[in-house]
């Protein structure tokens, strides 16, 4: 998979973004696009940079997979390279994994944002871009075959089980099995970064730590 370069004069229409829908249609969800590039199973499409595909060892045990680019991650069209990718990279290496080893993605593959003044802040994917998406997620899932898959926030459990209805917190204490797949969830980063008390933020990283910990034992020794 590959990432879209905009061309000139095809950035961001800010002054539109907030009048479009992206859910799409049910023809839409019917494509099965051969790149990224080309992919129009949504339209989020028409507000991002670049789509951004997953990063790492193509033959990664252990694939993390959180809910979207970011706004950093929009503009050089890599996941996780803004603050929640610093994070990430902290806290992996609390938890004694490389990330060079491991396979990082996310569920829905461009940045769904709204204007507030010069800012374009993250908005939560809706279902049917998560379902638009799962076509592209599935078929990491196959090339890479990891052993665990880590599921840094809800939108990205919801994706790797195909359970809308999944809760995170339900499933942070027990991890899920989709036939020999392991799924062990846990925060996203960013939800570490915007905790309201640095005693949050310290209880919600030591989870990440210890689930990464947890997923990684769990994937060297399947």
């Amino acid at each position: 998979m590959t990432s879209r370069a905009p061309e000139r004069g095809q950035r961001h229409d800010v002054s539109r973004t907030s009048k479009r829908t992206s859910a799409g249609t049910q023809a839409d969800l019917q494509q099965e696009p051969e790149s990224l590039d080309a992919c129009r199973r949504c339209t989020l499409w028409r507000d991002a940079t670049h789509a951004v595909p997953g990063a790492g060892s193509s033959h990664a045990t252990l694939m993390l997979v959180g809910e979207q680019p970011g706004d950093s991650e929009d503009r050089v069209g890599l996941p996780f390279v803004g603050p929640a990718g610093v994070l990430l990279d902290t806290v992996l290496e609390e938890a004694g994994v490389a990330r060079k080893t491991v396979y990082v993605t996310n569920a829905v593959k461009h940045f769904k944002w709204e204007l507030r003044g010069k800012r374009r802040l993250h908005k939560t994917p809706g279902q049917r871009e998560v379902e638009a998406c799962a076509y592209w997620l599935d078929r990491e899932l196959a090339q890479v075959k990891p052993k665990v898959v880590v599921a840094l926030g809800a939108t990205a459990l919801r994706a790797v089980l195909h359970d809308p209805s999944a809760r995170l917190n339900a499933h942070m204490e027990h991890p899920a099995r989709i036939g020999e797949l392991v799924v062990v969830a846990t925060w996203h980063p960013s939800y570490v970064l915007r905790a309201s008390s640095s005693e949050a933020r310290e209880a919600a990283r030591a989870q990440m730590v210890d689930a990464l910990r947890h997923a990684h034992s769990l994937a060297a020794s399947r």
